[in-house]
Formats: C-alpha cells, sequence, structure tokens
C-alpha cells in the first residue's frame, strides 16, 4: 500500500518541475546554510587545534593584565568626568620580568619556560622595506615552539645573554625581502643594527588577525635594550611537565607572581595565566555562539520555505480536487488521500534538504580550499550528525507543514468534489 502512495507522490512531483524547485528553493537554501556553517565550525576548530599544536598541548600562557582595583578607579574616573586621571590614562604594565621566569623553575611541574617582548619596526635589504612585528624571546622558545625551522637555526642561549644581533624570520617575510635567494647568513635591518639572518620558521599561517609568517624573532635581551629600552616582558609561555596537573601549575604560578609583584589583594593582580584548555574553552564558547546564531538566522529560511511547501500543496489539492474526488467515490479512504499528500510534501522537503546538503557542502570545500590557499591548516570536514540532522528536519518540516493542506484533502466530500471538478 505504501509503495502505491510513493508511486502517486512521485508522479505528482513530476508532473511539474519547475514548480517543485521553486517549492523546495527555501529549504535547499535553509539547509545548505547550516551545512556551511557546521563545516566551517569544523574547519575552525581543526584550525585553532593545529595553531595549538605549535605551541604545544602542555603549555600555558602568562601575559601582563591592568588590575582590576585600576580599572574599577578608571571607570570612576570617566563616569565623574574626571577625563585626566592617571588611572584613566593607558600605562603599559611592567612588572613581568625575567626574574619571573627563573623562579617558575623551581615550580615541581614546570618544564621550562620563555619570555617575549614585542616591538614593531621597519625592516630593511637591498633597498627593500617591510614594517614587520619583532617578537624577541629567549632562546627556550625553540625547545617548546612546535614550528620547524626549515632552513638554517635557532638563537641559542649565549646568543641571547649577549645581546647578540641575529634573527629568525617568518617564511614570508624571508620571501618578501629575499625573493628567490637563501637568506642564511645575509643581513637585514631593524632600527640602527644589522641583523644577521640566521633561521627561517616554515610556513605556519595566520592566527587571528596577524600572521606569523610576517614576524621576525631576534633575542629577547637584543631587543629590550638596544632597541626598545626596556626591561619587561609581555608575556610568557610556560610548558608543563604533566598537563593534568595544569591547574595545580596555575596555582603555583599565581604564588610565585603575587609574591614577586609584591601582591596580597587579588583585585590587584596585574598578570592573567592561562592554560591552552582555558584558551580552546573561549574559542569554543565563541564558536558555539556563532553558530548557533547563524543556525537560527538559516531556520527563518527553513520556516518560509516550509510556509512555500504548505501553500504549495493546497494549490496542488485543488488542482486534483477532481482526482481525489473520484478515488474516494471508487473507495479511497481518509487516510489514503492524506498519506498521498503527506507523502508529498514530505519527499519534497526532503528532496530539498539533500540538494542543499550538497550545495552546501561544495561551498564548505571552495572555503576550505581558499583558507587552505592563504596557508591555514583548515581541514574540510562536513560532520555525519549535521548531515542526518539536516534530514530530519527536512522531514519534520515537511510533516508539520504538509500535514494541513492533506488533512484538507482528505476530508473532501466526494460529491462535492465531483461537482467542482
Amino acid at each position: 500500500m505504501y509503495n502505491i502512495y510513493f508511486k502517486q507522490a512521485i508522479r505528482g512531483i513530476k508532473s511539474n518541475p519547475s514548480r517543485t524547485l521553486l517549492t523546495t528553493l527555501g529549504i535547499m537554501i535553509g539547509i545548505g546554510t547550516v551545512i556551511l556553517v557546521l563545516s566551517a565550525g569544523e574547519g575552525f576548530k581543526s584550525y585553532v587545534n593545529a595553531q595549538v599544536e605549535v605551541y604545544g598541548s602542555n603549555t600555558m600562557f602568562v601575559e601582563t593584565s591592568v588590575p582590576a582595583s585600576t580599572k574599577a578607579r578608571s571607570k570612576g574616573a570617566n563616569e565623574s568626568g574626571n577625563v585626566n586621571s592617571s588611572a584613566n590614562n593607558a600605562v603599559p604594565v611592567t612588572t613581568l620580568k625575567v626574574r619571573d621566569l627563573e623562579d617558575f623553575k623551581n615550580i615541581p611541574n614546570v618544564k621550562n619556560s620563555y619570555g617575549v617582548s614585542v616591538g614593531q619596526q621597519i625592516v630593511t635589504h637591498s633597498g627593500i622595506s617591510k614594517t614587520a612585528m619583532i617578537f624577541g624571546s629567549s632562546a627556550s622558545r625553540f625547545d617548546i615552539d612546535k614550528g620547524v625551522i626549515e632552513k638554517g637555526r635557532g638563537y641559542s642561549l649565549g646568543e641571547d645573554k649577549s645581546l647578540a644581533q641575529v634573527a629568525v624570520l617568518g617564511s614570508k617575510i624571508a620571501t618578501d625581502l629575499f625573493g628567490d635567494e637563501d637568506p642564511i647568513g645575509e643581513l637585514i635591518r631593524l632600527g640602527n643594527y644589522n641583523f644577521e639572518v640566521i633561521g627561517v620558521y616554515e610556513s605556519k599561517g595566520s592566527f587571528g588577525p596577524m600572521s606569523e609568517d610576517d614576524q621576525i624573532f631576534i633575542p629577547v635581551s637584543t631587543l629590550q635594550k638596544k632597541i626598545q629600552g626596556i626591561d619587561y616582558l609581555f608575556y610568557a609561555v610556560i610548558e608543563l611537565e604533566d598537563k593534568s596537573k595544569a591547574d595545580a601549575t596555575k596555582l603555583d604560578i599565581i604564588d610565585v607572581l603575587r609574591k614577586n609583584h609584591y601582591i596580597s589583594d587579588p583585585s590587584r593582580d596585574d598578570f592573567k595565566v592561562n592554560t591552552q584548555e582555558e584558551s580552546l574553552s573561549v574559542f569554543n564558547t565563541i564558536l558555539k555562539a556563532i553558530t548557533f546564531l547563524l543556525i537560527a538566522i538559516a531556520s527563518i529560511s527553513l520556516i518560509v520555505g516550509g510556509v512555500g511547501v504548505m501553500n504549495i500543496m493546497y494549490v496542488v489539492v485543488t488542482e486534483r480536487i477532481g482526482e481525489i474526488g473520484l478515488k474516494k467515490a471508487l473507495g479511497a479512504r481518509r487516510k489514503d488521500i492524506l498519506y498521498e499528500f503527506l507523502i508529498e510534501a514530505v519527499l519534497l522537503t526532503i528532496m530539498g534538504g539533500i540538494i542543499g546538503i550538497i550545495g552546501g557542502s561544495f561551498l564548505a570545500f571552495v572555503v576550505a580550499k581558499f583558507a587552505q590557499s592563504t596557508g591555514l591548516a583548515w581541514k574540510f570536514i562536513v560532520p555525519i550528525w549535521g548531515v542526518i540532522i539536516a534530514v530530519s528536519v527536512s522531514m519534520i518540516i515537511g510533516i508539520v507543514f504538509g500535514v494541513f493542506p492533506a488533512r484538507n484533502a482528505s476530508r473532501l466530500d466526494p460529491i462535492v468534489a465531483l461537482n467542482k471538478e
């Protein structure tokens, strides 16, 4: 019996292909958007995880931060109109020092660490000039950082301590300055100093608004004392022996920093300590919020598509009113008519959903290829659970918006229907 229902539904769909296509357009767009959003979300996750692996999953970060108490005073100054208040002025936090890193070594679960200062300089070579981000970091960076030095080497602890003028380049800036030439052993100029290029990183891609391929890495002591004239760090990266003990180690690091910075009130903390798990949690929270928002927008298209299916099914019922009357006169039951039109509505929405899945997957593939062409570690992933949800939603829309016209068709009086025909 159900085979007959399906055959009749398919015959009805085939009778007007152009109308069928237009009817399912809203479903196609909605389902396609959902698949694109879910696939892009999975691709973004793969990209973030790849960036985490660059630093290592067993690392945590210490960064300088304006104390909460200072922010509160600044807010109060703004509300009172005292814009010249010192609490309101942007003053860099200068308390994170190399000494802190030395004390981190005494924490049981800390394996290694390196500090970083950041600056921006014009770099020149053979008449080519470019503004670049300069990262001064301890030599232990090359032991912790999972990035691959494609050519040359990283600088040593001795070079860091002796304020050596040596540099490791990101892959893009190396190409911008030297083209196809081998940069190892060549000189570049940063500020008033010449630096020897001793290494070039393999392409890492961008992370956030900055591309690591466009950065230059030099000894932190060299950047601080020869270029910036400072003695503080912007942030530090800490490698752990056992990442399962990260929470306890975080508390130990906080204790060391409060002791070194003479802080007794937590509201005066001038630093933040984040584990990789916490950083990933922030990314995942943001990603989920964006995903839900975009899916909610796509749902509007699905609802509009469902209403379109319902309206068209009412038209179909009107067009086939004589056929319905004849079937009922020959003994067709109400449920036979109901199933026929309901199955037709469900098939319409499922067909639209399948086309939407194919279209959304294709667009997701294009996005992934574009991201990969820019150097991002972005994977093309269409989650199976997303496809299952898309097909299920299509069926539900067909049932919800198809049941009313199908019920109307099933309730038609055969005599009235034949007279209208």
